[in-house]
């Protein structure tokens, strides 16, 4: 392709594909450390690969159906300073073509990293509890919601915000905010689950 992509703005189209949702840059730069701003955002988004708008301050930005396309072309990540990333992200990025496109999985990128958002409700719930059980040093420990979702980094956060509220109904569940609100980090404040209408920020699994 003709757009000359920069490796940074060919990853950053790699980040999106992987949210399939919109992402502001706040979130960007606490999950990977990037963002999409200045010369970048505006040639993304001339080019119709990427989406973007502002929600107060921070941009927000998904991939657009141009970019969806663009993925899955040859991108470049060849970085002079970074050339094991690099040639990590060209390996992944050549196996899913070839693994999952060409041999029929799924149509599109898209298809298979936004599958999960249509997962039953009681699907993610099941797989909260699994995550709890693996963080936990006992049953009823309390643990940071924030701690817990780290473990579904793969699942949208809508679904997972449906998923924890209906989780909170449960008999062996309780959730509840953390006390010394001093200590709670934007993520945590992020990841709060309102329930009763307040937000929680701990939750604890397992029968009294």
């Amino acid at each position: 392709m003709a757009d000359n992509l920069t490796p940074a703005e060919s990853a950053l189209l790699m980040v999106l594909m992987a949210e399939a949702r919109e992402i502001s840059n706040p979130e960007l730069q606490e999950r990977y450390r990037i963002t999409l701003t200045g010369k970048s955002r505006e040639k993304l988004n001339n080019l119709g690969y990427v989406k973007s708008w502002k929600v107060g301050q921070p941009y927000v930005h998904v991939l657009d159906d141009k970019g969806g396309d663009r993925v899955h072309q040859g991108l470049n990540f060849d970085s002079p300073r970074a050339r094991a990333l690099g040639a990590a992200l060209s390996a992944l990025h050549d196996n899913l073509r070839e693994r999952v496109l060409e041999h029929g999985a799924y149509r599109r990128f898209g298809e298979m990293f936004a599958h999960v958002a249509e997962a039953p409700v009681d699907d993610l719930e099941a797989r909260i509890r699994t995550a709890y059980d693996s963080l936990a040093p006992r049953p009823r420990a309390w643990l940071k919601h924030t701690d817990v979702r780290r473990k579904l980094a793969d699942i949208p956060s809508d679904a997972l915000d449906q998923a924890f509220r209906a989780l909170s109904y449960a008999e062996d569940v309780d959730m509840m905010p953390e006390s010394n609100q001093k200590t709670l980090t934007p993520e945590d404040r992020r990841n709060a689950v309102r329930v009763g209408g307040q937000d929680t920020h701990l939750i604890a699994i397992g029968t009294r």
